[in-house]
């Protein structure tokens, strides 16, 4: 006899590494504007608490992943920051909408739409707002009128701003890591800063790696003339290898690329060849295949006050000519940025290609902000503002801080954007901070 599966909304526990995790799924409306309800989408989270502490009332910490776009982390080997969490709380690790277990938002899934302008009009759910709309349902469910705490990482950052704005009740403290956007400025405002880190960046890789400004672009000049297959079988083209350059913002970053570069080369049948390590490295950083919403919905997340993002990257980069690999500079590595190209050249987002234009084009996003009730904050906020941070501008994220009342930067060079996951000091710090003791 087959024992039949349990409910999807019934909470499944493990013990795992010294952790008990619990499960949990709930419905949530596609749309929490809708007064009937409307269509449901499915919200998954899991709930972490360390063994020793399992049957104590420990208060709750949400954690907010970076992103857009990306899952939270399973707690297979628990990083630095859980960890140290894990001392005073009951971790809650939410699948953002449209990732993870939470109705994944893919080219599979998406083509159930009867075309572009639906799945476009269906992602449009899938900002800020929504996340906490849905974490707030979550809060409830998990308990009930308590407010908890929420950790913000990079773009988790943004929602716990947004969170600030719209369900401030639902917060006992907040606390954010490389996390602190513009409020106000659009999207053109942050790329054009995010070009001006990426050069610092680029000047910095090469001052560390001399030897490697001859091998990139070796690796270019290859690229240009050769048709080259990663082993996926995608192609490698010289503008989709320049975004090699996002792995510059995180601790191990420059190390990756050098490592890979050192070892680009083989010789082949035909002489130089690229080598399988090589190519399977880079694809495994320039393929959207794990988290195509972080290409989909990479713009949109600024997108506010009337007015289209139009594939901003694209259009600033055409201001900074250090980036033309066919220029007479130096070649140079773009970061965090998203280009209409791509969804040309990468198989998990050319089905995805018109849906982003719309969504380029749209002007009606509603505010993200309430700029009044953020100056009246009575939440405490405290955020780690990364000196060096190549993702999120030092400026932009201090002028925030400034309109945000009670929030306490802190202001450090030593961690990058990653920080928290690698060092437990960085959450000690801001927990410390929030409770007054430093």
């Amino acid at each position: 006899m087959t024992t039949p599966a349990p409910s999807p909304a019934a909470p499944l526990s493990y013990r795992h590494n010294g952790m008990v995790c619990t499960d949990h799924t709930l419905d949530v409306p596609l749309d929490h504007a809708r007064a009937d309800g409307g269509p449901t989408i499915t919200l998954f989270a899991r709930e972490v608490v360390a063994a020793e502490h399992e049957h104590r009332e420990l208060p709750l910490l949400l954690w907010l992943q970076g992103g857009p776009g990306g899952h939270a982390e399973r707690p297979n080997a628990a990083g630095a920051w859980l960890r140290r969490a894990l001392k005073d709380y009951r971790v809650v690790l939410m699948d953002q909408r449209g990732t993870g277990r939470s109705t994944p938002a893919d080219r599979r899934t998406l083509a159930v739409h009867a075309d572009a302008a639906a799945a476009a009009k269906y992602l449009g759910h899938f900002r800020a707002d929504a996340i906490v709309r849905d974490a707030e349902l979550l809060r409830r469910r998990l308990c009930g009128d308590r407010p908890w705490t929420v950790l913000g990482q990079s773009f988790g950052g943004f929602c716990a701003l947004t969170y600030l704005s719209l369900a401030p009740e639902g917060l006992e403290r907040v606390l954010i890591t490389g996390g602190l956007p513009t409020l106000t400025g659009h999207a053109d405002d942050v790329y054009r800063a995010a070009y001006r880190r990426t050069l610092v960046h680029n000047a910095r890789y090469f001052d560390r790696y001399p030897g490697d400004q001859r091998l990139a672009e070796a690796v270019a000049a290859h690229l240009a003339a050769n048709d080259v297959r990663m082993p996926s079988g995608e192609r490698l083209s010289v503008r989709r290898f320049q975004t090699m350059g996002i792995t510059f913002g995180t601790a191990s970053g420059f190390d990756t690329l050098h490592y890979l570069l050192e070892s680009a080369f083989v010789d082949g049948a035909r002489g130089p060849e690229l080598s399988d390590a090589f190519l399977r490295g880079v694809d495994s950083v320039v393929s959207f295949a794990p988290r195509p919403l972080f290409a989909v919905l990479h713009e949109p997340i600024y997108a506010q006050g009337g007015r289209a993002t139009d594939w901003s990257a694209h259009r600033i980069r055409k201001e900074f000519p250090e980036f033309d690999a066919e220029g007479p500079g130096p070649l140079r590595f773009t970061g965090e940025m998203i280009y209409p190209w791509q969804f040309e050249e990468d198989p998990a987002l050319v089905p995805l290609r018109e849906t982003a234009d719309l969504l380029a084009q749209r002007t009606d996003w509603p505010a993200l902000y309430d700029l009044d009730r953020l100056a009246d904050n009575h939440v405490p906020v405290t955020a780690a503002v990364y000196y060096d941070d190549l993702f999120v501008d030092r400026e932009q994220s201090l002028a925030t801080a400034d309109l945000v009342r009670g929030l306490r930067p802190w202001i450090t060079n030593t961690h990058a954007h990653d920080g928290v996951r690698a060092d437990p000091a960085v959450l000690g710090r801001l927990l410390d901070m929030a409770a007054g003791r430093i």
